[in-house]
């Protein structure tokens, strides 16, 4: 059996995902839909201007929705209504947790499998953290740490030669881009039980907060941060392989994740570090997770496999990205409420 998708953007991240369908078995790409049929017809499929004709013309297994949240819901709607195996949305996941909801009980009531493309978790360095901390290789986990350093939020021109509607976004950091990483600890310690902000604007050309630092309580001892800031770089040849650096320590060793991909274990007391994954040399983005995370869909649909990041799990995420804004106006500790 070979599936059929129809993906619907054709933008720069988009690119991505056409790329990763052409690599994996059991899948064909067979149409592109984006607002212009130039940019879709470049994908060398069969291109539309509108969704709702691509999806009434092909009838794909899977749709690939590619585009910003303001579309996500209505888009979601249409593919719906034609009863695909699967749909994948990528993230941020709609405008708000309310639009977010409703689009999950259509989905339920359609009984057709939303999946949303959070790809972070997907990346081989946290693949291979999750399975160290699993082993118990870190005794008792205390705290998780990342620092994103991609460097491209300086001057004028920020973002507007790879994703210039960055900087109309009222909510960036946060809603664009630290939601993967809020993904991502909840993957590698679970959901807090409570967060607290702190956000700001630090480049004056872009409408939302670039800079700012996130504490994740998440019980059972182990407190997460997240220190962001677009402006700044980090030491790697790729900035955006990692986009930054990662520390998980526990009683009994610390996982270090560098800015080339690679992951090392130092035991407690210890000089002496152990590569446990070398250097990225993957083809796409991340460590190729858009690969992963769309072979990891193909295998759940064609062979049973467990779907992870489902959008009604993902509702979890969403409400945690409002109760971090939510601190950061309040200056309080927020707990995040479905």
């Amino acid at each position: 059996m070979v599936l059929r998708v129809g993906c619907i953007g054709a933008g720069y991240f988009a690119a991505f995902h056409y790329d990763a369908w052409s690599r994996i078995e059991g899948v064909e790409a067979v149409a592109a839909v984006d607002r212009d049929k130039a940019r879709a017809e470049a994908t060398g499929l069969q291109a539309f201007t509108e969704a709702e004709e691509m999806l009434a013309a092909t009838t794909p297994d899977i749709v690939d929705i590619i585009t910003p949240p303001p579309t996500h819901f209505d888009t979601i709607s249409a593919a719906l209504r034609h009863k695909p195996k699967a749909i994948i949305c990528q993230k941020p996941f709609c405008r708000d947790l309310a639009e977010a909801r409703k689009a999950v009980d259509m989905a339920a009531e359609a009984g057709v499998p939303l999946v949303v493309h959070e790809n972070f978790r997907f990346q081989p360095w946290y693949r291979m953290m999750k399975r160290c901390m699993d082993a118990g290789h870190l005794g008792q986990v205390q705290q998780i740490a990342f620092r994103l350093r991609p460097g491209d939020g300086q001057g004028e021109r920020a973002y507007l030669d790879r994703q210039p509607y960055f900087q109309d976004m009222p909510r960036f950091l946060v809603h664009e881009t630290a939601v993967h990483w809020i993904d991502t600890f909840r993957y590698l310690a679970g959901p807090p039980t409570r967060v607290f902000a702190d956000l700001r604007r630090m480049n004056p050309v872009i409408a939302g907060e670039d800079a700012g630092y996130i504490l994740f309580d998440q019980g059972d001892g182990v407190r997460s941060v997240f220190d962001g800031n677009r402006l700044l770089d980090h030491a790697a040849t790729n900035t955006r392989c990692t986009m930054g650096e990662a520390l998980i320590e526990g009683t009994e060793g610390t996982l270090t994740l560098l800015g080339d991909g690679s992951v090392h274990l130092r035991a407690f007391g210890s000089l002496d570090t152990e590569e446990l994954l070398p250097p990225s040399t993957a083809k796409g983005f991340g460590g190729d997770c858009v690969l992963h995370l769309q072979s990891h869909v193909v295998d759940a649909l064609l062979y049973g496999a467990a779907l992870e990041n489902e959008a009604s799990d993902y509702l979890a995420v969403v409400a945690i990205e409002e109760a971090i804004y939510r601190s950061s106006e309040t200056g309080a500790w927020v707990a995040p409420a479905l």
